[in-house]
């Protein structure tokens, strides 16, 4: 397993994209509990901090898309980093403005999340430029979604040792500040300047025109609802079984297996048609959510939900993969950044859904709704199998006296992008 991984990371610059992407991206997921911590600590209420943390989630699903479209037209270097600086100032705008003025906090926290660069899509669009082998592609999207898992497990506890070091306002200025410098590393690296979207139609929908990617990105809003209503569900359950340590535990295991789903998922080779396989490991992802509902006892609760995040990442690498094949030539980034706008809504929707639900039936149907959600998730992909069985982007042949100074065709990846 770890020779798979090891090949990829001694790959020219593939270490450093993989690191610098996931430090840029440190804002973004430490963005809603350093929003919450700050508003706390100067005094707001539980119902401002959620508030603020939504505007800045609604912000950021609303500006990667967009972002990601200016990306394919003008380069990455030139959008990624003045939308990290961008981010970055609002950011410290809201740290030191704080909650005295809400329109001024609620301005600058929706101008950091609409600002917050596309780095995930950008690195997803290098891979094919950066690792040239499709088998070493896949292995490098698996390797992404587990290092995400990563980064989201240890963003929060980022911020809690900032505030116990300094402060809420240090925590926030401080992961913004090393958010800029991770972006930089990227945008400064050779294959960052020098990849170039491939030629694209112009078209207002863009990535969206793509009938396949709208099924993907349909059965994704409902795999983020399940793993949104499991972060609520679990407040119940957690309460009837000794509080926030075991919240904090059933957490860490929905990581803990996602991380380790993933990685197994990357080190080997698969064979057969990618949307194929995703129809399979959505099918595990929702039979694995249905054990929840059980609600043993706290160490049978925690590795019921460790199962229940085994199938995320592989779902997570495999769907980047048929985004690859499903996006119109010239936009890349913008397919992959529809993919995390949708899963993030998807996410916001299940925290929604799942509290009234909890409210009526308490934790045994809170649990109810990240398997129905896989459900829909599922039926979406089996009702949908035409359209996704037909690549909008199948695999071209293509000349480029940039890699090739003998002008020969090489296969290339749906994307079309180079380096």
């Amino acid at each position: 397993m770890a020779a798979g991984y090891l090949e990829i990371l001694r790959a020219r610059h593939a270490a450093r994209l993989l690191a610098g992407t996931l430090v840029g991206r440190l804002p973004c997921a430490t963005a809603a509990i350093a929003i919450v911590l700050f508003v706390r600590a100067e005094g707001g209420t539980y119902s401002l901090a959620g508030a603020l943390a939504a505007v800045y989630g609604i912000a950021n699903a609303v500006g990667q898309p967009l972002l990601g479209r200016l990306v394919d037209l003008y380069g990455q270097p030139r959008v990624q980093l003045p939308a990290a600086l961008a981010s970055a100032l609002a950011m410290a705008v809201f740290a030191v403005a704080g909650t005295g003025a809400l329109p001024v906090a609620h301005a600058a926290v929706a101008a950091a999340g609409l600002f917050t660069p596309p780095l995930e899509g950008g690195l997803r669009a290098l891979w094919p430029s950066v690792l040239r082998r499709e088998d070493q592609v896949h292995t490098a999207y698996a390797m992404d979604a587990v290092a995400q898992e990563v980064m989201f497990t240890v963003g929060p506890l980022l911020v809690t040792l900032c505030m116990s070091l300094w402060s809420a306002q240090a925590a926030l200025l401080v992961l913004n500040a090393v958010g800029v410098l991770g972006a930089l590393s990227v945008v400064v690296s050779p294959p960052s300047r020098g990849w170039r979207s491939a030629p694209r139609e112009a078209h207002w929908l863009g990535a969206l025109r793509s009938p396949g990617l709208l099924v993907l990105l349909g059965a994704f809003l409902f795999v983020g609802v399940a793993l949104g209503s499991i972060t609520v569900a679990s407040v119940p359950y957690a309460d009837d079984h000794g509080g926030d340590v075991v919240y904090g535990w059933l957490n860490a295991a929905l990581g803990l297996g996602a991380l380790v789903g993933g990685a197994v998922y990357g080190a080997r080779r698969w064979e057969g048609v990618p949307e194929r396989r995703l129809r399979v490991l959505v099918a595990f992802l929702a039979v694995c959510y249905l054990p929840l509902m059980l609600m043993p006892g706290v160490v049978a609760m925690v590795a019921l939900t460790a199962l229940a995040g085994v199938f995320l990442a592989p779902a997570l690498a495999c769907a980047f993969v048929i985004v690859d094949r499903h996006a119109p030539r010239g936009t890349v980034t913008e397919a992959f950044s529809w993919l995390v706008t949708m899963f993030t809504v998807g996410m916001s929707v299940g925290t929604g859904l799942a509290g009234p639900v909890v409210q009526a039936g308490g934790a045994l149907w809170g649990y109810a709704v990240p398997g129905a959600a896989g459900a829909v998730s599922l039926v979406v992909l089996l009702v949908t199998g035409r359209v996704l069985a037909a690549p909008g982007g199948s695999a071209v042949v293509a000349a480029s006296s940039e890699n090739d100074p003998n002008r020969a065709a090489e296969p290339r990846f749906s994307s079309g992008d180079r380096a």
